[in-house]
């Protein structure tokens, strides 16, 4: 008779941004913590959770799991939170795992994640792993989509507000759109330069900003590139006509969308403005370098 004791044989930690989303915060957080106690495998995972009480504390926390040899990085947060513990797991062996709970989740959208919490907890049990792609823009990590222009200036101002969630967010849009006077951009795209006068220019390394908004419907994170999206500004009234092609995942059929894949992106702009990855605002000198480093991070899909 075998008597061994069968002991977990990985290490998994969850790491909760507790502010992330809509709703009530601490109920919903509960009910993540109980369904992560009830769901998770726990003959193949010892498990450890931690609330972040500050920006910046996902990416010391997955830093240091790194260290110690956890399996798993788990961000349970939205894009933000998936780029601060995503920084930390670039170019190791630990895997990024998603419990989506942010206000767009495009990341996990455009990978096919599930949006239940239980349903989430089994696919982190089937420990699916695959390569994707991250990006930087001076030196800085994105995952998902990072920009200049209107969705910067957007991802500022909410930032700022206290209501999350997309309707905030696309009252925020609408609302600023036609103040918003675009600017003049030199872009080199793999060394081959143009000048553009653009409402904005994102660069995507998955197909939307979230809530299935698409920004590059062929975007891949899995092929070496990037989809630069140079978009001019267009009367509001056109643009309302043209708004379901986000939601179909039919951009590139706008015609003032212009769509480029590139591994390296260099873009001049008159003086320093803001900038957003994956939906966080900061800001940039006056040039930007966007860099492709392929298949260099793990995480688990279906």
């Amino acid at each position: 008779m075998n008597t061994e004791a069968k002991y977990p044989s990985e290490r998994i930690l969850f790491i909760i941004n507790p502010v992330s989303g809509t709703g009530h915060q601490e109920k919903r957080q509960e009910k993540i913590e109980e369904v992560i106690e009830k769901y998770l495998d726990k003959s193949r995972f010892s498990h450890q959770v931690v609330n972040t009480e500050e920006k910046g504390q996902a990416s010391r926390l997955a830093r240091h799991a790194v260290l110690e040899g956890v399996s798993i990085v788990v961000a349970v947060g939205g894009d933000g939170t998936v780029n601060e513990v995503g920084q930390s797991l670039v170019n190791t062996t630990t895997a990024l795992a998603i419990i989506p709970t942010g206000s767009g989740n495009g990341l996990a959208r455009h990978l096919g994640l599930p949006m239940q919490f239980r349903r989430a907890i089994e696919v982190i049990n089937h420990g699916n792993r695959k390569k994707i792609d991250t990006a930087t823009l001076n030196g800085s990590l994105f995952v998902n989509v990072a920009g200049v222009g209107f969705d910067a200036h957007v991802a500022r101002k909410f930032d700022q507000t206290s209501k999350r969630g997309f309707f905030s967010y696309f009252h925020i849009a609408t609302s600023s759109y036609k103040l918003y006077k675009p600017k003049k951009y030199t872009i080199t795209i793999d060394g081959q330069t143009i000048q553009r006068r653009a409402l904005l220019i994102s660069f995507a390394n998955s197909s939307q900003f979230g809530n299935q908004a698409t920004i590059a419907p062929h975007a891949s994170v899995d092929d070496g590139f990037i989809d630069v999206c140079i978009m001019r500004k267009i009367p509001f009234w056109k643009l309302t006509l043209l708004a379901p092609l986000v939601f179909l995942k039919k951009t590139d059929r706008i015609p003032d969308l212009e769509i480029f894949r590139a591994k390296e992106v260099i873009v001049n702009r008159k003086k320093g403005r803001y900038i957003h990855l994956d939906g966080d605002p900061g800001k940039e000198r006056r040039t930007i370098s966007v860099v492709v480093h392929p298949l260099s991070l793990q995480i688990i899909v279906p």
